[in-house]
């Protein structure tokens, strides 16, 4: 931030060892607003398929945080309320779509055998926060927050109800207590603590369990569980271990990019980016938030802003939802409209870029290209404002020799080019989960199509009888198949295609599949048609 005083950094940009050479490349970006980058991506925040109850969530809950940010930041011109709102209307009512009768919500909605205590709290909360800004039918809420009461038991605590698709929530002893601290969280943040006793004895419940938990996860959200109760005691035990385990906030820099294993929840990174997120909510959403606490929180912002993809999403739906909440919250206690900021980006070689920010383009991310990489910079900012400058280093590495997760194996049948294969042929599909688990997350595969082939719609209605199947989609060229996990044991499946358009020289298409909560557990493959390269030999024959 510049007062008028120039502020000034220097950047190294350093490669490590063994990057391919030549690949090296870098950027700088500047925008006036932390939220900007959300804001102009909304409907694109996450670049994941849309098709259950969770991941239409991420289509609606994010609005509500951006709305609530431009709002106490007096910045929430037409357009934008008008393009989240449009974006919340369509996501409210696709979400109605996964209730089932008795109030609850479920990933797959009646498809699924019951509903699931974790989904139909998210959806309960998102509900209650968007009804400031969206007719949103009470009903909805009230059936949801009645069917998770009947799901607590005398401990106070919450029983898991219905399939969750995110393991990390589930396994180990805390299990039961984040799930706990997560409706609890939502019951908060709905004022329902003076609806009976709801609230009261799922607060015992947590207390009690707070001196036992040593899952950072959990931690985490109890530390903001309480500081909604307004429970400060019980608050600061629960975020010392975690300020101090960190080194004082600063820590979780270096810990989250080294894998520093604090726990094993931390070991991927959606869930490290929404441990992060809750961590900066307990200590922002205090009624009174200290200067000291603000500056201290940057550190985490830092790192936040940091794994943002570039629509300003994240690598998930929940960290997505999460950190924007936390970031939206922090941005509103620190802004400052930008009268008029300056910033310099000068290289030890003499090149230099500039840009400009104010009231009227501080929403606009502005990116220029850096040519001397490695490099030394030095970054200036003038003016009275606050601007954020980051810069992005990239470069290729040989892919290292990472542990299989995943084994897929696709073949065509027939394999030799006939005249009937010229037409269509099947796909013989194999994949089952190798990972540290016994069983995977959510796995989503994606078979892309040959062009000029599309799947035979009789092949992708039998996949839909097979039991690990959730749902199927076609979209342009991709079928996508929604598994509700993958096991040891493989999974077999065939996909008939055929050819609609003549294409020449055709190139492969891929079959991926991967784990929709950490997408770096993925294998891929690449298949082609039988005639692909063999058309002058089956003519000859």
């Amino acid at each position: 931030c510049a007062t008028g005083v120039p502020v000034t950094d220097n950047v190294s940009l350093k490669l490590p060892e063994g990057v391919l050479e030549g690949s090296g490349r870098a950027t700088v970006s500047v925008i006036g607003d932390i939220m900007g980058t959300a804001l102009q991506n909304l409907h694109q925040l996450l670049r994941l398929p849309f098709g259950c109850g969770e991941q239409n969530m991420v289509m609606f809950a994010p609005n509500i945080y951006v709305l609530q940010y431009f709002e106490k930041t007096k910045q929430a011109s037409p357009e934008i309320r008008n393009k989240a709102l449009e974006f919340m209307k369509t996501g409210y009512q696709r979400q109605l779509l996964y209730k089932h009768d008795n109030g609850s919500y479920s990933a797959f909605g009646k498809h699924d055998a019951e509903g699931n205590t974790w989904l139909t709290a998210f959806v309960a909360r998102s509900f209650g926060q968007a009804s400031s800004y969206l007719y949103i039918d009470e009903q909805h809420i009230q059936d949801a927050v009645r069917w998770l009461g009947q799901n607590q038991l005398p401990s106070g605590c919450f029983q898991s109800v219905g399939k969750l698709f995110n393991n990390a929530l589930k396994g180990g002893v805390d299990d039961d207590i984040s799930l706990t601290a997560y409706i609890t969280a939502a019951l908060l943040e709905l004022h329902m603590e003076k609806n009976g006793t709801m609230v009261a004895d799922a607060l015992l419940c947590l207390k009690k369990a707070s001196h036992d938990v040593n899952n950072t996860y959990a931690q985490a959200l109890m530390a903001y569980v309480f500081t909604l109760a307004n429970d400060m005691e019980t608050r600061q035990q629960l975020l010392e271990p975690l300020d101090q385990e960190a080194g004082k906030l600063g820590g979780y820099l270096s810990q989250a990019k080294d894998k520093d294993p604090l726990e094993e929840v931390m070991e991927d990174s959606s869930s490290v980016i929404e441990t992060m997120a809750y961590i900066l909510l307990a200590h922002i959403s205090k009624p009174e938030v200290s200067e000291a606490e603000i500056a201290a929180s940057s550190q985490i912002v830092r790192w936040l802003t940091s794994q943002r993809n570039p629509y300003g999403g994240f690598t998930s739906t929940q960290d997505t939802v999460v950190a924007l909440q936390a970031l939206a919250r922090y941005a509103a206690l620190t802004y400052h409209e930008a009268e008029g900021v300056t910033v310099t980006v000068n290289s030890t070689e003499g090149s230099q870029q500039e840009f400009h920010v104010d009231k009227k383009n501080q929403l606009v991310l502005q990116q220029k290209s850096l040519h001397q990489v490695p490099g030394e910079y030095v970054v200036q900012a003038v003016g009275n404002g606050c601007v954020y400058v980051q810069m992005t280093l990239r470069y290729n590495v040989p892919p290292p020799e990472s542990k299989e997760t995943f084994v897929l194996d696709v073949k065509t049948a027939p394999d030799e080019c006939n005249h009937a294969a010229r037409k269509g042929f099947d796909l013989h599909v194999q994949v089952s989960y190798v990972g540290d688990r016994e069983i995977s997350n959510m796995a989503l595969i994606e078979v892309t199509m040959l062009s000029g082939f599309v799947p035979v719609k009789k092949s992708v209605k039998k996949l839909k009888k097979m039991p690990l199947v959730k749902k199927t989609e076609i979209q342009l060229n991709q079928l996508t198949i929604y598994l509700e996990e993958l096991g040891k044991s493989p999974l077999n499946f065939t996909i008939s295609v055929k050819q609609e358009i003549e294409v020449q020289n055709l190139k492969p298409a891929t079959v991926t599949v991967y784990d929709y909560y950490q997408p770096g557990d993925s294998a891929i493959t690449e298949y082609n048609a039988p005639c692909s390269s063999d058309v002058e030999k089956e003519d000859s024959q």
